[in-house]
């Protein structure tokens, strides 16, 4: 069952595109293999924050005996892992360094697991009236699901991560695989499979809690000015279709005092206004009266690789590539 769609986004680059379309790709499958399936329960673009951290899961689902995280990515050419478990991948007759979606999705998903934890008791029932039930014990798994053209060096890639990377048109035969599901019948009787599971009901409360929890931000993706696409590998947010006419360079909120962001044009920290327009957020220095991008480099590694998400009068800065969150407003 599908419970939540890919997220529009308004996407200008060739990369932000290629992305896009491989989300799409692997959420069409997903849709074709369990539209239908009550106890598999799909979420896609699911963006959640906890304890102070932001994360976003390509898609998520849910089954009877866990959870499988599976993060997507464009990949056209050749795909390299060393023993260490540094990626490489081949553009043209060149290669380069890129960061690894595994490390990447297993950040995703302690974040999601300690998310669960906290919550159990408003989420799951307790066995028999008395111990309250946990997600510890539940199969925990992710992967990364690449393009179907791309062509994976497995021979020298380390066992573990080649089992984690899927191109997309074997990833339902991948997921089948790893869940195991069995009919109810076949789970009352097969004594060898030990795995805890989730009735339907609770299947449903899970799906219930973070459905509430999904950040959906109405901003447009940023378009990205020439002096800086060539550092943007993806688009910066997504958006609510019905809410970006409303909002669009129209004031967000009060002026603030409360902000690590500066006016680039005379230094100002404190007198302005957020704004959103063709190019997202941005501030209106009330001094001086021009504009400064809201999107800064990330604090911890200097990546320009990040998003930028509103909550209520919060705005909150994501990394893409160390996975550091911070609020800039």
């Amino acid at each position: 069952m599908i419970l939540k769609t890919k997220s529009p986004l308004n996407t200008q680059t060739p990369q932000a595109i290629a992305g896009q379309k491989q989300e799409q790709d692997v959420a069409f499958y997903l849709r074709r293999a369990f539209k239908d399936h009550p106890e598999v329960l799909v979420i896609n673009d699911f963006r959640f924050t906890f304890n102070g951290e932001t994360a976003q899961i390509d898609h998520l689902i849910i089954y009877p005996y866990g959870f499988v995280l599976i993060e997507s990515k464009s990949i056209k050419g050749h795909v390299d892992v060393n023993q260490h478990g540094e990626w490489t991948r081949s553009h043209g007759n060149h290669w380069f360094g890129m960061p690894s979606p595994i490390k990447q999705v297993e950040l995703q998903q302690s974040l999601l697991k300690e998310m669960l934890k906290q919550h159990r008791s408003e989420i799951l029932g307790k066995l028999l009236g008395i111990r309250q039930q946990g997600f510890g014990m539940r199969c925990w798994d992710h992967l990364c699901a690449i393009s179907s053209d791309a062509v994976i060096n497995r021979n020298t890639m380390p066992t573990a991560i080649s089992e984690q990377l899927v191109k997309t048109e074997f990833l339902v035969d991948k997921l089948e695989k790893i869940m195991n599901l069995k009919s109810k019948f076949m789970r009352i009787i097969n004594v060898s499979d030990t795995r805890p599971d989730f009735n339907q009901q609770e299947l449903n409360s899970i799906a219930n809690f973070l459905i509430e929890r999904h950040i959906d931000p109405y901003q447009a993706t940023t378009e990205i000015p020439p002096a800086q696409s060539q550092q943007i590998k993806e688009p910066v947010a997504s958006f609510d279709v019905n809410k970006v006419a409303e909002v669009k360079n129209q004031p967000i909120a009060q002026p603030t005092t409360n902000s690590i962001l500066r006016c680039k044009h005379c230094g100002e920290s404190t007198n302005y206004t957020p704004m959103y327009g063709k190019f997202g957020y941005y501030i209106k220095c009330n001094q001086c009266t021009k504009n400064t991008p809201t999107k800064q480099a990330c604090p911890e590694c200097n990546s320009k690789n990040i998003k930028i998400q509103k909550r209520s009068q919060n705005y909150t800065l994501t990394c893409q590539d160390c996975s550091h969150s911070s609020q800039v407003i």
